[in-house]
């Protein structure tokens, strides 16, 4: 017996019936572990190229999100043409640490070509220090990193780690700003979506800027 899964469709709604979409299934188990909470311990599978199937492209509408609830501290996933999005709300603290890691990365100032708009290309990789989205598949081999977003010393992690993620699969470490440790298979930083705050900053729409218009 075939098997339905949800798939959002132009306008956000989900379709019951579609059948089921491969490029979701690795991602899938780490939004549904992470539920808005640091801390995962969980390793994450492998996860496909994410080349987007007829289905994705069908499902690529920009996907709006209410963000007021998500809390300093907490982290939440959504789907964007079938690849999970990370919104982080970075506590003081961790924005204070950013600075700290620059001698440690491969590339802190997001000069490499192709993951990171221009509205992004400051300390904070992001619109509003505070909100931090990026892609969660790692730019190695597309595995999902798994969320350690607290400080503090921990099983390959690098050493003064202020928290950050961890790519289960080869090892590549990423701070809070999504920017790849030196010495690691990653080659870039983890990539930022096209996004738009809405007036009054209690929305974010992923799919959306200056450049990428609905």
């Amino acid at each position: 017996m075939s098997q339905n899964t949800t798939q959002p469709d132009a306008r956000g709604a989900v379709d019951l019936n579609l059948p089921p979409d491969p490029s979701r299934r690795t991602w899938v188990a780490t939004a549904c572990a992470l539920g808005g909470v640091a801390g995962v311990a969980t390793a994450v599978p492998f996860v496909s190229s994410f080349a987007p199937s007829e289905k994705a492209k069908a499902a690529g509408a920009p996907v709006e999100v209410d963000i007021s609830s998500i809390a300093p501290g907490e982290m939440r996933t959504v789907e964007w043409r079938g690849k999970p999005v990370w919104i982080l709300h970075r506590t003081q603290e961790q924005l204070d640490a950013l600075p700290k890691l620059d001698s440690q990365l491969a590339d802190p100032d997001s000069d490499r070509p192709g993951y990171t708009p221009a509205y992004a290309k400051n300390e904070y990789r992001s619109r509003r220090p505070e909100i931090f989205i990026c892609i969660g598949i790692c730019t190695h081999l597309g595995c999902s990193p798994t969320p350690h977003l607290a400080a503090g010393a921990g099983p390959g992690l690098p050493g003064g780690w202020e928290g950050g993620f961890l790519c289960p699969c080869h090892g590549s470490t990423f701070d809070l700003a999504g920017r790849v440790y030196s010495n690691k298979p990653a080659p870039d930083n983890l990539e930022i979506p096209p996004y738009e705050f809405s007036a009054d900053g209690m929305m974010v729409t992923i799919g959306v800027d200056e450049n990428n218009k609905a």
